[in-house]
């Protein structure tokens, strides 16, 4: 099924259930909000596109982003006294980015189709193992980067679906590596691809004392929100 989103271009990927903070201060993405808090825009939902490293989406187009993308949801926002906004939003669907339209809207529009999860044969027992593993790397990689205070462990009765996604979510991996735990769609196979994600890391903070750079570091035009 395909479907028209809003589309907001950022130098990070969003994952469902994640938490996604933003600050509003460039006219086309106020817009944005207007039309999501006054239901111009259906379900208050958006797509959030990561942008590739050197690129911009305005000068590069759709070469100049990720075509698998998540949905945010608009939770929260604030508006402040010259126009701008903190809004609160939070990960919901994946997609796929069938077709880009700058001109519809002040800001970009794409048409794209949703992208469900596989359903898979495992055996339980082995899909428990995974599980355990995969929580135990996030447990080791969060006592070794952060703070006490500074992350959470997913409940236990979180769906086997979204516990990879939350798992990444405390977790400063490379944008590459986030964005193929997004577009992967057998729950089993991205269970299995976070731990060895949490484990390599872990062994990278432990010996170089170092996590990695925020996607658009090293960016030649960084967007303006």
């Amino acid at each position: 099924m395909s479907a028209i989103l809003p589309l907001f271009p950022l130098g990070t990927v969003l994952m469902p259930g994640a938490a996604l903070p933003l600050h509003i201060f460039e006219p086309r993405y106020r817009q944005l909000t207007v039309d999501l808090l006054t239901d111009e825009v259906p379900d208050k939902e958006f797509g959030v596109v990561a942008v590739r490293e050197g690129h911009s989406p305005d000068r590069s187009g759709s070469d100049g982003m990720h075509l698998v993308g998540c949905t945010a949801v608009l939770l929260d926002a604030r508006r402040l006294p010259d126009g701008r906004y903190d809004i609160v939003t939070r990960g919901a669907r994946r997609f796929r980015v069938l077709d880009l339209d700058s001109t519809a809207r002040q800001y970009l529009t794409g048409t794209v189709e949703f992208l469900p999860d596989a359903l898979g044969g495992e055996d339980p027992r082995l899909v428990t193992m995974l599980e355990q593993a995969a929580r135990e790397a996030h447990r080791v990689y969060c006592r070794t980067a952060w703070r006490t205070g500074d992350w959470s462990e997913p409940e236990a009765d979180t769906p086997l679906a979204e516990l990879p996604h939350l798992l990444a979510g405390d977790c400063l991996l490379p944008l590459p590596d986030r964005q193929r735990l997004l577009e992967q769609t057998d729950p089993v196979q991205r269970l299995r691809d976070v731990r060895r994600l949490l484990a390599r890391e872990t062994g990278l903070l432990e010996r170089l004392r170092a996590v990695p750079a925020p996607h658009g570091t090293f960016g030649d035009q960084p967007s303006a929100n």
